[in-house]
């Protein structure tokens, strides 16, 4: 048994025992990585090395996501060509995942009236909520706060800012917008946005009706990052930011190696606890460049899991950390 298989081994070994923790994240991440590195070093003729297949990985995913007690969907898009799908026919609320959507549509606004990102905008903090999260906020306690549009996007992009986004819905951007501009990039089935993040705050049920499906926003990524679908400049720009995103780091990327020339680019969202302790979503969404070139989009959406976000922490930092050899 070569190191790759026994490396496949322990993925799985652990994914069997850790059935209370959000540590999917890292184990089905680890199990993507396993697969790039599989597929880096199998010919696609030949299966000789003895290595799990992507068929065999779909198929254990989906066995292990079943045994959650929560509902698990995962889409991956390896090379722009091979896709696998856990639980895909069902939607997920996206939460902060749909700031990349938000981000997308403002910069087709702005491209559309000629405008440039360093465009300068003023925002009341008397107008601003002071109780949802919001960097921004924290940072700046001047009464009339001005700002590039390109600082809110970094606000939103980077550190999910509730304030930056919501001032965006409402000067820059209809909530319709979004959705429409999204449904000429991706499938309209895959996906809806119909609230802002201050309605989702006001009434958390409104959460379920931003969905999508994990393809649906492995799609968008993968266009993202592989097409052109804005100017060059506000396109190179959300790529550049994304890759910048601090949220989220017990996610997709806690398992990835810090090597030189991998290019990892993510937006997480994190949905609200209910009086029952149900997590309603916890959700990360990557593009994945390997040094060699090859490259995959991971989506992994959690929703309506019986247990919090704080739980993983202590598996996370003892969790296996893949290498990746090129």
């Amino acid at each position: 048994m070569n190191l790759l298989s026994i490396a496949s081994e322990k993925i799985l070994d652990a994914f069997r025992h850790h059935l209370r923790a959000i540590t999917i994240w890292v184990f089905l991440s680890c199990a993507i990585i396993l697969a790039a590195i599989i597929f880096c070093t199998t010919s696609p003729k030949s299966n000789k090395t003895g290595i799990v297949s992507f068929d065999a990985l779909s198929n254990t995913l989906t066995d292990i996501a079943s045994s959650y007690p929560g509902e698990i969907g995962v889409a991956v898009i390896v090379n722009g060509g091979t896709i696998i799908t856990v639980n895909n026919k069902n939607v997920y609320p996206m939460m902060s995942v749909f700031k990349v959507h938000q981000a997308l549509a403002v910069c087709h606004e702005l491209d559309r009236k000629g405008l440039p990102l360093d465009t300068t905008v003023t925002l009341n903090r008397a107008e601003l909520d002071p109780k949802t999260w919001s960097p921004m906020l924290k940072e700046h306690h001047e009464p009339i706060i001005a700002l590039k549009i390109e600082d809110l996007l970094r606000y939103t992009l980077t550190q999910s800012d509730n304030n930056a986004s919501n001032f965006m819905f409402k000067k820059l951007v209809s909530i319709n917008q979004p959705d429409s501009f999204i449904a000429t990039l991706i499938p309209r089935a895959c996906f809806q946005i119909a609230y802002t993040e201050e309605e989702m705050s006001a009434d958390h049920t409104k959460a379920y009706s931003n969905y999508t499906s994990p393809l649906g926003a492995a799609m968008l990524m993968n266009r993202l990052f592989t097409e052109d679908l804005l100017s060059p400049e506000k396109q190179c720009f959300i790529v550049n930011t994304l890759k910048a995103c601090k949220t989220g780091t017990d996610r997709i990327t806690a398992p990835l190696p810090k090597d030189k020339g991998l290019i990892i680019a993510h937006k997480t969202g994190s949905g609200y606890t209910n009086e029952n302790g149900v997590l309603a979503a916890h959700n990360d969404v990557a593009y994945i460049r390997l040094p060699n070139g090859f490259y995959y989009t991971l989506a992994v959406f959690v929703k309506d899991f019986d247990g919090n976000e704080c739980k993983p922490q202590k598996q996370l930092r003892t969790s296996p950390r893949p290498s990746i050899h090129h």
